[in-house]
């Protein structure tokens, strides 16, 4: 077979300097293709094409937030140091286990690391010896979410309760303050996929996108939360905790990006939240989706000034866990009181 001049030029200089067997194959293809013709696929032209990743269904970040979160750590950096948890913070207390409720706007790991000194003053009221035991955080809140948070005194309660998360056997619920047009819903249900990029941020994604690989390696899980309205204007009142009942028929199932209504009138709805699976920032997310984003979520494209007030974080608030006792085997809940805004919008 006769070469072109310029591959057997190639095919010769090959010859003479040997590469690895899978360059030859790129570099021989690359040359033998016909540039004149753009559309027939080439080595080449797949190295430079994107893979074909997943699209997110939710915006990116919003670029206000950047400052109003960078002015919030600064601040919640300065009010973690003065952090002191009090008797008034403890929900239960037992010999394994600790349940505070954490304000807004305290880091996680100084709650945690204020425990000693209460344990220490709690032995001296009791006219007993202190015992510092090893403590570990059975859950997480964010910065700005407040309400209740377990802290467990042993690696081996640590690791009973972590298996219990991850099997799904805690029930969590949420209170948070949304703004956006009256839901047409009362309860509602939403699935959904969860990732995020490679320094990219939490984003919704489709349903259906769930297992699929992101830039970076990371994988689109899935994602569900349930939704109470239990007030929406101060309408309404507050429903006591009880079991959430999935209606099949109202479960919306995100495969496209929502699409948000436009000159609305904007309500202020205080919703109860039952979050199914344990994802980064799923309630504000799902949140977000649904046009309902929370309050003061600048991430989330939640309102930061509404009605001459700034507010300071997102007013979502862990009101409640349920589980069995890793010691005892008892069903045990904790359940913080409601946050001012929380009370105050129960307000009409």
């Amino acid at each position: 077979m006769a070469f072109p001049f310029h591959l057997q030029s190639t095919a010769l200089f090959l010859t003479k300097f040997p590469k690895p067997p899978s360059l030859l194959c790129y570099f021989t293809t690359a040359t033998m293709s016909n540039p004149a013709d753009p559309t027939k696929p080439t080595s080449q032209n797949t190295l430079q094409n994107p893979q074909n990743y997943p699209v997110p269904l939710s915006p990116p970040l919003p670029p206000i937030s950047k400052n109003i979160e960078l002015a919030r750590a600064m601040s919640a950096s300065s009010k973690s140091s003065l952090f002191t948890l009090l008797p008034t913070h403890v929900l239960y207390h037992d010999e394994w286990l600790i349940a505070v409720n954490k304000p807004q706007g305290v880091y996680c790991e100084n709650v945690l690391s204020s425990v000693p000194q209460l344990l220490c003053d709690s032995a001296d009221s009791e006219g007993t010896k202190a015992t510092f035991p090893e403590l570990h955080l059975a859950n997480r809140l964010d910065r700005d979410t407040s309400g209740v948070m377990v802290i467990t005194k042993s690696h081996k309660v640590a690791s009973k309760l972590v298996k219990a998360f991850t099997d799904h056997k805690v029930t969590k619920t949420y209170i948070a303050l949304c703004v956006g047009p009256a839901p047409r819903w009362e309860k509602i249900s939403i699935k959904s996929g969860h990732g995020r990029s490679k320094f990219g941020v939490w984003r919704v994604y489709a349903a259906s996108d769930v297992g699929r690989t992101l830039p970076g390696g990371s994988l689109v899980k899935d994602m569900e939360t349930s939704f109470e309205v239990l007030s929406i204007n101060g309408r309404g009142s507050f429903k006591e905790l009880s079991e959430f009942r999935k209606d099949e028929e109202n479960t919306i199932v995100a495969e496209e990006k929502a699409v948000p209504e436009s000159d609305v009138k904007k309500d202020k709805i205080l919703i109860r939240a039952y979050p199914r699976s344990g994802r980064t920032h799923q309630i504000r997310l799902h949140c977000q989706y649904l046009g309902i984003s929370i309050r003061g979520d600048v991430k989330y494209e939640g309102i930061y000034e509404w009605k001459g007030i700034i507010y300071d974080g997102h007013e979502l608030h862990a009101e409640s866990l349920s589980f069995e006792h890793p010691v005892t085997g008892l069903p045990i809940m904790f359940q913080a009181p409601l946050p001012l805004w929380a009370s105050q919008a129960l307000q009409h």
